[in-house]
């Protein structure tokens, strides 16, 4: 048997540059990896089938349209395996949950069966799908298929989810422009600070329509602001999933506490968002 992690895909910016005639957005974001996230168990079997565990499971469908199913139909000549998903990452939180769950399923496949991993269609299974197969800090463009590796120190954040769902389809249409700005050159950052003082000054473009969707990511916004030694909240993606960047690691737990004290229904975990490509690897158990 093996284990995979599929770590939390976080979108330290996002901003929405236009919109090409098939309808889909465009996008420039600057994407980390979260060490919170979900695991899969992989054994050979002679055929697919999937239990979804965890205390997340539960909203989390077993069948065919789960992502993780269909990753494993996507690589042909893959054969069968008995998978175990261990959901701790909420649902439909703007974290690439279940595209990190597809691609943490190929990276398994390729190891256990020996098999390649098709470079081509993999955005077919979700735009996602080929920026979280290598879980490393990346600027991505286009609708998600031009991905060009970056460099950013560790950033100790904390994430928080209020459990709302919010549907990305509503997000784009409440986008009151779809031709912002491009994020300028990246940096060398030699500092934490610096990386965040530079992310500052970017944005997620779908953060207030999402608010508007959705007045609970409002107030998540406002209590990571209040939190001692917050320099920087912003939303994931299109939501709900939230994060407040620190200085340090024990800024960010302290945080993560005040915040598990005073909103016990909300999801928060803490961690350094970087690069997760080395505990990401398929790993025999």
């Amino acid at each position: 048997m093996i284990e995979v992690f599929a770590p939390a895909k976080i979108n330290l910016a996002l901003h929405v540059t236009g919109r090409r005639e098939d309808g889909y957005h465009l996008l420039d974001t600057l994407v980390a990896f979260a060490p919170v996230g979900d695991t899969l168990r992989l054994r050979p079997a002679p055929g697919l089938s999937l239990t979804v565990s965890g205390p997340e499971g539960a909203a989390v469908p077993a069948g065919p349209e789960n992502l993780v199913l269909r990753a494993a139909a996507f690589v042909p000549g893959a054969g069968g395996a008995e998978i175990e998903l261990i959901k701790r990452l909420p649902t439909a939180s703007g974290i690439g949950g279940g595209s990190s769950d597809a691609a943490a399923m190929l990276r398994g496949l390729a190891h256990l069966r020996a098999v390649t991993v098709p470079a081509e269609g993999l955005e077919r299974l979700g735009a996602d799908v080929p920026m979280c197969l290598s879980p490393h800090p990346a600027r991505v463009t286009g609708i998600g298929e031009r991905i060009v590796p970056v460099t950013l120190p560790e950033l100790p954040a904390v994430l928080v989810n209020p459990r709302v769902a919010v549907a990305t389809p509503a997000v784009f249409r409440a986008l009151s422009r779809r031709d912002g700005a491009p994020m300028p050159d990246l940096p060398v950052f030699a500092r934490v600070s610096d990386c965040i003082d530079w992310l500052s000054a970017q944005r997620n473009d779908l953060e207030a329509p999402a608010v508007a969707l959705a007045p609970e990511i409002g107030a998540v916004l406002g209590a990571l602001r209040q939190t001692a030694g917050c320099r920087l909240a912003r939303m994931s993606g299109s939501g709900a999933t939230c994060f407040g960047l620190f200085a340090t690691m024990a800024e960010a737990e302290a945080a993560a506490d005040a915040l598990r004290a005073t909103h016990p229904g909300w999801w928060i975990a803490s961690g350094a968002l970087g690069d997760q490509a080395v505990r990401s690897a398929p790993k025999p158990v």
